[in-house]
């Protein structure tokens, strides 16, 4: 989204509240996600209605995170943009650069007299959407991070132990040596860009990008052409070769790979988590993903962090001092430990606060469903670092693109590792220069 277009905001919103001074005003919510995840914001925007009177929340989905943001776009010209608007992490740079077409979550809560402690959200969550002097810019939503879903069944099949699933990749290979025996599929991947290159990166403390992954200037460069990578990658297509891994398509395809039991094993959003209990008919487990001893520079040569992917909520600007505090009002709401428990627990979903996490936990909610805090124990394994806080970088979305289109020319044969890697620098550093160019 470019700030030429973003700027027009600054005029303002116009009313949707009905007239009449006892009129509740509406907050109007554009999202992007849909099924049963589109059933979960309606249900959260009703528990807020409900909840009081004053506000009435009114969620719309606008045909995914892509069509959502280019409807925000149009709005703007009309200046009848929505109230909130659910935007992925990928246009995270781009809502930062749209100045005076949004208002940070620190300033929207300040401003509204609502109770904001930035220390009650999650540290792996909050630098994601935090600016260089750590104030939060937007309220965390749906954010998730990468872990391991194995079938336990098939594990005790092939003489593993379901309870001690591989912490190393090289013990991961051994496993699935033996899983994929007879020619079965050992394992796949989903979202292959965030889980192979952006979490195999942090989760070993090595960078993507220079300038603290993006996070320290406009002027970063892609430095994704590194051993680890190349390492893994190139492990990655001999395991390919040798029919142990099979390539499910970009996005969450390869799920159904797994939970159908063709895969015995899947690396996935942790977000996953509701389909596969809905969709698999087998006994599975969830672990923290394998790591490379020899790469690994968390402590004591371990691994680092994951990072988190999904979205948050921007507050874009409006006239109306009650539609300000009315989307404050919805915010703090979404804040409570009961209701992000609640989400947490229905989705997959990380919750956002530790308050939440801890309600889970004292809930027995892990101990009913194991696995289901590994995602948080992940992220939150070690205190972030440079290369382990995040990833922001301008064109983000069009630079995901090209990693996926260069992962495929690895899996096709087309290109060596190193010589994907190189090209995923160099083409992804182009978008970066043009980002640059287009918000001086």
């Amino acid at each position: 989204m470019k700030r030429r277009v973003l700027a027009m905001a600054c005029a303002g919103l116009m009313a949707f509240g009905a007239p009449g001074a006892k009129a509740a005003t509406e907050i109007h919510w554009w999202h992007g996600l849909a099924g049963a995840l589109g059933d979960w914001i309606d249900d959260l925007a009703k528990g807020f209605n409900q909840s009081q009177t004053e506000y009435v929340v009114v969620p719309t989905f606008k045909g995914g995170y892509a069509e959502s943001i280019a409807a925000a776009v149009a709005a703007f010209r009309t200046r009848m943009q929505p109230h909130i608007l659910l935007v992925p992490t990928y246009a995270t740079a781009q809502f930062m650069t749209a100045s005076g077409a949004t208002v940070p979550v620190h300033d929207l809560m300040a401003r509204s007299g609502q109770k904001f402690d930035q220390s009650m959200y999650l540290p792996g969550v909050v630098g994601y959407y935090a600016d260089t002097g750590g104030r939060m810019l937007s309220l965390p939503f749906n954010s998730s991070t990468p872990v391991m879903y194995y079938n336990r069944d098939l594990f005790a099949k092939a003489g593993l132990d379901p309870d001690a699933p591989p912490r190393t990749w090289p013990e991961f290979e051994a496993a699935a040596r033996k899983l994929g025996a007879g020619g079965r599929c050992a394992f796949t991947t989903s979202w292959q860009e965030w889980v192979l290159l952006e979490n195999l990166s942090a989760w070993h403390n090595w960078p993507v990008a220079t300038k603290q992954n993006g996070y320290g200037g406009r002027d970063a460069e892609l430095v994704l052409n590194g051993e680890l990578q190349a390492h893994h990658l190139g492990w990655m297509k001999s395991m390919m070769d040798s029919g142990l891994f099979k390539y499910g398509g970009r996005g969450n395809n390869a799920q159904a790979l797994f939970t159908s039991g063709e895969c015995a094993v899947m690396f996935n959003s942790s977000a996953g988590y509701a389909g596969v209990r809905k969709e698999a008919r087998f006994d599975f487990g969830i672990a923290m993903l394998p790591y490379w001893p020899q790469y690994a520079r968390g402590p004591n040569d371990g691994p680092q962090n994951t990072i988190i992917g999904g979205a948050s909520l921007w507050a874009l600007t409006a006239t109306d001092d009650k539609a300000y505090k009315g989307v404050a009002a919805f915010f703090a709401w979404l804040s409570d430990a009961k209701v992000q428990a609640a989400s947490h627990q229905r989705t997959g979903y990380l919750p956002i606060t530790l308050s939440a996490y801890e309600a889970t936990r004292a809930a027995g909610f892990y101990e009913k469903n194991p696995g289901t805090d590994v995602s948080i124990r992940q992220l939150n394994l070690n205190p972030p670092t440079e290369n382990s806080g995040g990833i922001r970088l301008g064109n983000y979305l069009q630079i995901q693109n090209v990693w996926n289109e260069e992962l495929e020319a690895i899996w096709g044969g087309g290109k060596t590792p190193k010589q994907a890697l190189a090209a995923m620098d160099q083409r992804g550093n182009v978008l970066l220069r043009q980002f640059q160019a287009d918000n001086r």
